[in-house]
């Protein structure tokens, strides 16, 4: 038997993603500034490594219910509800997941059937399309531009819809422009999806991450998409706890089963210890506050000195933490720009086009890290640049 037909055709087709494949380079590399990889610098919040501690001083070490410990759905049911404006039923309505990446993964195999296809915003998460892609689905990318602020605009989805169409994925604030949907796009993109009966898989992750006094809104809490919305989010970005390992979807029981039934087949549990740490988040938002105020600090100061660098232009995005520069007037792809800088600028970026077509001449950078860094990358931008 040759490798070809050892391999599944479909796992075979995709293309390893674009972001890991810097960080593998970046992490062989000390002369590097790395602007690649969308991890906080912070560490974990001191109250929620203490809680661990103790969950593992006492044993509380076993397994826990598939959905997740009831008091953690608590929690998160009493967040949705004071924050989203969504109601969840913690017994049945909420799964804890092992991050938002397996909520993510188990939400498409839950709703989707072979051939159907799912609207991805593009530029988009890397993700995303390969979770259709390994569901049997068909990912049909949504084309968004920087002259809207990369944001998914309403007649952009109508012209995509087809009879086969599923799913909508929908990601506000956006990885990996930092856009941020409005609430009257929303409300039209709501409106097709009732129409023509589609699925809202709302990734959410990035929703304290947001400046401008911009307004996060889940789609899932406006008229009609209470039982059409799957809500999935995680503690990973806001909490500076992504190697926890800890996510949750949030939708009506249908969705919710459906998704367990893989779950316990895969999974059967998220991580206990994260689950019993994180638990003491929710008492501790002040941290979250902080950190959301020095990223703000360094996106002003990237995007400022980024137009500060000839041939090069950036918008300013409105959450999350990453920047997505254009640079066509370098004449460079994104591959080689990014390549380039990399070896001969010693800063790593992720190509643009890691993250769809529509991606195709910009970079993404990442801001989690301090501004010593941030200006340190800034300049040997600038000196690599000039010599284009």
């Amino acid at each position: 038997m040759s490798r070809s037909t050892m391999i599944s055709k479909r796992v075979d087709a995709m293309q390893f993603s674009g972001i890991r494949k810097f960080f593998d380079l970046v992490a062989q590399r000390k002369d590097i500034i790395s602007l690649g990889v969308g991890e906080p610098d912070f560490p974990t919040p001191e109250p929620i490594k203490d809680a661990a501690i103790r969950a593992i001083e006492n044993d509380l070490t076993s397994y826990t219910s598939n959905y997740g410990l009831i008091e953690l759905r608590e929690k998160i049911s009493d967040k949705l509800k004071k924050k989203n404006n969504i109601s969840a039923d913690p017994n049945k309505e909420i799964l804890v997941t092992v991050g938002v990446s397996e909520a993510l993964d188990l939400a498409v195999r839950a709703v989707l059937n072979p051939g159907e296809e799912v609207l991805v915003p593009d530029p988009g998460y890397v993700s995303y399309k390969a979770n259709v892609w390994f569901a049997y689905g068909e990912p049909v990318s949504i084309p968004t531009y920087e002259k809207d602020g990369f944001r998914i605009q309403p007649d952009e989805v109508e012209k995509r819809i087809t009879k086969k169409t599923k799913a909508i994925i929908v990601s506000s604030p956006a990885n990996p422009t930092g856009s941020v949907m409005r609430k009257k796009d929303l409300e039209e993109v709501a409106d097709l999806c009732i129409e023509h009966d589609l699925v809202a898989l709302s990734d959410e992750i990035y929703e304290v991450l947001i400046y401008d006094d911009e307004k996060h809104v889940s789609i899932g809490s406006l008229n009609g998409m209470e039982d059409r919305t799957i809500t999935l989010n995680g503690f990973s970005k806001a909490c500076a706890y992504t190697g926890w390992r800890l996510g949750y979807a949030a939708g009506n029981p249908e969705y919710i089963e459906a998704m367990m039934k893989i779950h316990q087949y895969t999974i059967l549990c998220a991580p206990s210890i994260s689950q019993y740490a994180v638990m003491e988040s929710f008492r501790h938002e002040e941290y979250v506050k902080d950190m959301v105020k020095e990223y703000d600090r360094r996106r002003r100061l990237l995007v400022k000195g980024l137009n500060e660098i000839p041939n090069m232009s950036c918008t300013m995005p409105k959450g999350a933490f990453y920047a997505f520069p254009n640079i066509t007037q370098s004449g460079l792809t994104s591959e080689k720009f990014s390549a380039r800088l990399l070896e001969e600028g010693k800063v790593a970026a992720v190509p643009g086009n890691s993250f769809g077509e529509c991606g195709e001449g910009f970079i993404r950078c990442a801001y989690c890290v301090s501004r010593e860094d941030i200006n340190e990358a800034l300049g040997r931008i600038e000196k690599f640049a000039s010599k284009l």
